[in-house]
């Protein structure tokens, strides 16, 4: 199940130019598959994320979470998936679904009220921080990074 996850990232941008263009590419990428439970009800914004990604010759899946655990553990071992989450919850529930993730990039989570600074575009409250430490548990390794060309920053959250 997890081999076939080359790299999961939580994003609340979901599909946009940096991962069509730099991270599909950085780690071999084939297929973009997006959990989230929003996307699947947006025809435009999804429409668009794909126009992006068909663009550079990558696939696309838009799931909801539960969708996502269901169906991910049947990839062919052809597909290079990139998982992207909207938010730390929806990856917590794919993993508590039993979708084995090795390797998480938090990229883009913007400010909202409540929500403190741990990182230059990464910003969290206690919901977010008690998901991503649940993650931390349960994965390999986990780090901050924007792009691919910027270090990465280990956190312990």
């Amino acid at each position: 199940m997890g081999k076939s996850i080359v790299l999961t990232r939580i994003d609340n941008r979901l599909v946009h130019g940096q991962i069509v263009g730099e991270w599909a590419g950085c780690v071999g990428a084939n297929l973009l598959v997006i959990a989230d439970d929003k996307i699947v009800k947006d025809d435009v914004d999804r429409n668009v994320m794909k126009i992006a990604a068909d663009s550079l010759g990558l696939g696309t899946r838009f799931f909801t979470v539960a969708e996502t655990i269901a169906k991910i553990g049947k990839a062919s071992s052809s597909q290079k998936i990139l998982l992207i989450c909207r938010t730390p919850d929806s990856l917590r529930k794919l993993i508590e679904g039993g979708v084995e993730i090795d390797t998480v990039c938090v990229g883009n989570m913007h400010p909202a009220d409540g929500k403190k600074r741990i990182s230059d575009k990464v910003y969290v409250d206690d919901k977010d921080l008690k998901d991503l430490k649940y993650i931390q548990s349960h994965v390999k390794e986990i780090y901050i990074q924007d792009t691919p060309d910027i270090k990465r920053e280990d956190y312990k959250f």
